[in-house]
């Protein structure tokens, strides 16, 4: 039961930093993920990411999701899909622009360079989702429009990664290349089944709960198609949180939207979410730091700007104000557990050496920490 007396360690902790990132006036979450970097390998070496962290981590960031799509506006998503579209496409291409020389001034090869700014090109939007949520942005044009561009972003990331592990197979002369259309035709015949989860599926599973004999009938059922979606996207390619987001919108156009987001959210909040906020700074080493500093720095000022930049220009083109740009252009930032998955592949590929690979996480994790703050400080200049 050895798990048990970490998950106690974790919760104690990331609700002391919590407490006390509010007091001083930053987002909570910067707390919690502080105590990753803190507990991990990077300081006191008392918490690692083992099997039950990597499950229970999978799980907070699904129910965090959810709980994003349960409490979006479906009409501001459909309304703000343009300029959603926008913002993830320039988001996507200004970063890979931009860091390929990065990678090259520092001694990578045009392949290593190539997969380096496909991987910084990726957007993990779970913690802006949770900044965005203590702040009472979400539900707005710049928060909805986040949260639009989150979902072509991770298509795009799908897209990219794909083809470079294609080209990684042909380069090596292996049979390791992914039928694309393939791909791109069970991804399209899950957004298209999405219409058909909101308009039957959701409405029925909310009826069976309600007749359920049990307290929590309408929950148990939100989280079948919660986990179900998460997993179906997942096997064909896309991200869990993705299915999630859309289970979430599709229980919230139902009777019982009120009643699952009152369960879930305490179960969430409680235990698995901490969890995923620790797991990401225990993925970062202060070994060998001393050599890779320059690198490190350099990697996140260019991933922090040009995503900044990129998503955020997008806004402006779509018609935002300045204010609203800049909100939308941090909410992008972060690159969090998608990139760290993206470098993951890459390593275990061999497309990343090991004399990088360390340097490339610390500098995921580092744009992950600034990003919450780079929100909290748009938000002061936006009156909604």
């Amino acid at each position: 039961m050895e798990f048990l007396g970490t998950l106690v360690i974790i919760l104690i902790t990331t609700s002391l930093f919590g407490h006390l990132a509010s007091r001083v006036g930053i987002p909570s979450v910067i707390g919690q993920l502080f105590v990753g970097i803190i507990l991990g390998p990077a300081l006191l070496n008392w918490v690692h990411a083992n099997d039950f962290i990597h499950i229970f981590s999978e799980i907070g960031v699904i129910i965090l999701m959810f709980i994003a799509g349960l409490e979006s506006d479906l009409t501001l998503l459909k309304k703000y899909l343009r300029p959603s579209i926008i913002v993830a496409l320039l988001g996507v291409l200004i970063p890979m622009v931009l860091i390929y020389p990065v990678g090259i001034v520092f001694g990578l090869t045009q392949f290593e360079s190539l997969f380096l700014s496909v991987i910084f090109a990726a957007t993990s939007v779970s913690i802006s989702v949770a900044v965005m949520k203590e702040l009472n942005l979400l539900d707005s044009k710049s928060g909805s429009t986040v949260l639009g561009a989150a979902v072509v972003d991770d298509v795009l990331a799908v897209v990219l990664l794909s083809i470079m592990v294609s080209l990684i197979g042909t380069k090596a002369g292996t049979d390791t290349q992914i039928p694309l259309a393939l791909t791109f035709l069970e991804q399209l015949i899950y957004f298209a089944a999405i219409y058909f989860v909101m308009r039957f599926i959701a409405p029925l599973l909310a009826r069976l709960g309600t007749k359920l004999l049990n307290p929590v009938g309408p929950t148990i059922m939100a989280m079948i198609l919660c986990f179900g979606m998460a997993y179906i996207a997942d096997l064909i390619g896309l991200s869990a949180v993705i299915g999630a987001f859309f289970a979430g919108i599709a229980i919230a156009q139902t009777h019982v939207a009120h009643e699952v987001d009152q369960s879930i959210e305490p179960i969430g909040y409680a235990i698995f979410i901490p969890v995923f906020f620790v797991s990401i700074g225990l993925n970062m080493s202060l070994a060998g730091i001393e050599h890779d500093l320059l690198l490190i720095i350099v990697l996140t000022i260019v991933a922090t700007l040009t995503k900044l930049l990129g998503a955020g220009s997008g806004a402006k083109w779509a018609g935002f104000s300045s204010n609203e740009a800049y909100l939308v252009g941090a909410g992008m930032v972060s690159r969090g557990e998608m990139a760290l998955i993206i470098a993951q592949i890459g390593y275990q590929s061999k497309l990343i050496s090991d004399d990088y690979y360390s340097a490339i996480i610390t500098a995921i994790i580092l744009t992950t920490l600034l990003a919450p703050l780079l929100l909290k400080h748009a938000a002061r200049h936006i009156n909604y």
